[in-house]
């Protein structure tokens, strides 16, 4: 078993099945009144259920040759990331007070709740925006995206050079599937990343954070408590 196919296998075992609220409210229930950390544990949670699920199906697809299916999968891989960091930087804007408590609130629902179909009430956010900010803290995770991207769409990477290429000396354009002749040796490294950086966002990032952030809240729910029907600054 390699390296992906034991991460994998340690993960689905450590997937959680739910979050009681009443758990949480045994932890803090002064902290837990407040929307915004339920919702970030749920966040966490479900990003970890969506990067296991796409990258074992990533993994599967590459595993059997199917080069283009296993790129796009990892693309979704790393718009899943994104969001978890982009979650981590909301909670440490809290902490460092340049983010307003109930502002952060109001994107954690947008990250939980929003949609492009308007099945919901709340507009998703725009992915590039998020890996714009993403790539602050892990320069480069913006530009494997957009490689990734190009593979996604039927521009020149997507259609053309992936399905064929061109015999300058006899004039002959041939055809052929080469999405694993081109991408085929980088995939698993490009995993190997999207599934190191997940996990040491969501194993070692992320705990400290809701700690700190649950001492935060309660340290200053009085405050809270006092603002929360202001109007929201924009941010």
């Amino acid at each position: 078993m390699n390296s992906i196919e034991q991460n994998l296998a340690n993960w689905k075992a450590s997937l959680l099945s739910s979050i009681p609220l009443g758990g949480l409210f045994s932890r803090n229930a002064t902290v837990y009144k407040w929307k915004a950390p339920f919702r970030c544990w749920n966040l966490r949670e479900a990003a970890f259920w969506r990067t296991h699920d796409l990258m074992s199906q990533s993994y599967a697809l590459h595993q059997l040759g199917h080069g283009l299916g296993a790129r796009i999968l990892l693309r979704s891989g790393f718009e899943t990331l994104a969001t978890l960091i982009y979650l981590n930087q909301l909670s440490q804007g809290v902490l460092d007070g340049t983010l307003n408590f109930h502002a952060f609130g109001q994107k954690t629902s947008i990250l939980l709740l929003g949609s492009k179909n308007n099945s919901t009430q709340h507009k998703s956010l725009n992915i590039m925006t998020v890996l714009d900010k993403c790539n602050k803290r892990y320069p480069g995770i913006a530009g494997l995206y957009a490689e990734l991207s190009e593979s996604a769409h039927p521009n020149y990477e997507g259609l053309c050079s992936g399905y064929s290429k061109i015999d300058h000396d006899e004039y002959e354009t041939i055809f052929s599937n080469r999405w694993m002749e081109k991408y085929g040796d980088r995939h698993l490294d490009s995993m190997n990343l999207c599934m190191e950086t997940f996990h040491y966002e969501y194993d070692t990032v992320w705990p400290d954070l809701i700690s700190k952030l649950e001492s935060w809240i309660e340290a200053n729910d009085a405050q809270l408590e006092a603002t929360k029907n202001d109007p929201i600054p924009a941010s």
